[in-house]
């Protein structure tokens, strides 16, 4: 699980864990201790009445206590992967030198250990990793041979072989939780590789669909075309119109499948408008459509990427001229806004779109149109986006439709 630690949801889960931890690591080795050497002695003849005055004493848990700054700062610092492997060396280490003082050259019977070595092992599958289960298993174990070996005690082989049975249960857990994950993640890959088919599929149909009528209105223009004088030239305008259509068409398609590095530069909008009314004129007008602009005077320029924006306006326009197919009037407006911003708003008199498809529009494939590929807005706003933007729909079902796009004078950084 530590193989992405860059990865923000793995991080997060990896927090929540190691907070968890930290409570409980501290909480349950100072109640343990406080019981077992402190309340068990006073009421009882068990325990050890004398912990406090051999071995590191009292300074073995303010170095404990010490070590707790220094969890929160490899916490806070978005490396938490580290501050378990912090905690139990630091355990384990002064733990191993505590023993050695406590017993070295001594003939005390050994009485050692404390109930977070079970946490640990407790926590070892939950941390998903098999680095960590292994450090924490051969560590432990490997303490208690240490310090046999050290102070020349057999003793140490009883807790030793009980660490070794709740290792091997620990590691039954860790295996079941990573075949969980293993299966998972496969139905996961499984249902996001149907998913893309499915995408892909649908989006198949929609360019089939969407390309195959002005291609079939072109080639029945070019045989008309051919049979006609050659100085007749009715269907020219025709022709390029749905040419065009084609051109925005393709020109969603690669921008959602190979999306461009944005180029900024200071652009005239006042130009971007007008070139994409000249894109859509004949359109109107073969629709019966009047195209009004209402621009303020003076707008400044703004820094953006011309050949995206244009992109944007003759979406916009092309959505306003569907919604219309008997006429109408489509009026642009262009003033400047709150806060060093530019307001343009493309407003039609058309059919409208309920209020309820409107939260839907810049969702992939979703569309309210007959024959429509449920590209163009989604592509409008992810460009708006890019430019730190926003993109409003306004509708009345019946009455018509106003898209209003938000753009900063000058962009913000985006290092």
């Amino acid at each position: 699980m530590e193989a992405d630690e860059q990865c923000p949801k793995l991080i997060f889960e990896e927090k929540k864990a190691i907070k968890l931890f930290l409570w409980l690591f501290y909480f349950f080795y100072f109640t343990y201790s406080l019981v077992w050497y402190y309340i068990i002695p006073k009421y009882t003849s068990y325990g050890d009445r004398k912990y406090f005055d051999e071995g590191l004493g009292i300074w073995l848990y303010i170095l404990l206590i010490s070590l707790l700054p220094i969890a929160i700062y490899y916490y806070k610092k978005r490396n938490p992967y580290a501050v378990k492997y912090i905690l139990f060396i630091v355990f384990v280490s002064t733990d191993i030198v505590d023993n050695i003082l406590r017993y070295a050259g001594t003939s005390k019977q050994f009485a050692s250990g404390n109930i977070v070595e079970v946490l640990f092992l407790i926590f070892a599958p939950i941390f998903v990793n098999k680095r960590y289960f292994w450090v924490i298993s051969f560590g432990l174990i490997g303490k208690y041979f240490i310090i046999g070996i050290l102070i020349h005690n057999s003793d140490v082989i009883i807790p030793a072989v009980s660490i070794a049975v709740i290792v091997v249960i620990s590691y039954i857990l860790l295996t079941r939780f990573f075949s969980y994950i293993s299966t998972l993640t496969k139905v996961h890959n499984d249902l996001r590789q149907q998913e893309k088919l499915a995408v892909v599929g649908q989006m198949a149909a929609s360019i089939a669909h969407e390309i195959r009528n002005p291609l079939a209105s072109l080639k029945g223009f070019v045989q008309l075309q051919q049979e006609r004088p050659p100085e007749n030239r009715d269907y020219f305008p025709i022709m390029i119109q749905e040419i065009d259509r084609i051109n925005i068409i393709v020109n969603d398609l690669m921008y959602i499948s190979k999306p461009k590095t944005v180029q900024m530069q200071l652009a005239n909008l006042q130009e971007i408008i007008s070139y994409t009314i000249s894109i859509m004129e004949y359109q109107a007008e073969a629709q019966g459509v009047t195209i009004d602009t209402m621009l303020e005077e003076s707008l400044p320029l703004i820094k953006c990427d011309e050949k995206h924006l244009k992109q944007v306006f003759i979406n916009l326009l092309k959505n306003a001229l569907e919604a219309m197919p008997e006429g109408g009037m489509i009026r642009i407006f262009g003033k400047r806004g709150h806060n060093s911003t530019i307001v343009v708003t493309v407003e039609d008199n058309g059919s409208g779109i309920k209020q309820v498809d409107i939260p839907r529009l810049t969702q992939p494939f979703y569309t309210t149109k007959k024959d429509g590929t449920g590209l163009g807005l989604m592509v409008v706003n992810h460009i708006i986006n890019e430019h730190h933007g926003h993109l409003t729909v306004d509708s009345e079902l019946g009455k018509g439709t106003k898209v209003s796009v938000t753009l900063p004078i000058k962009q913000k950084d985006r290092s």
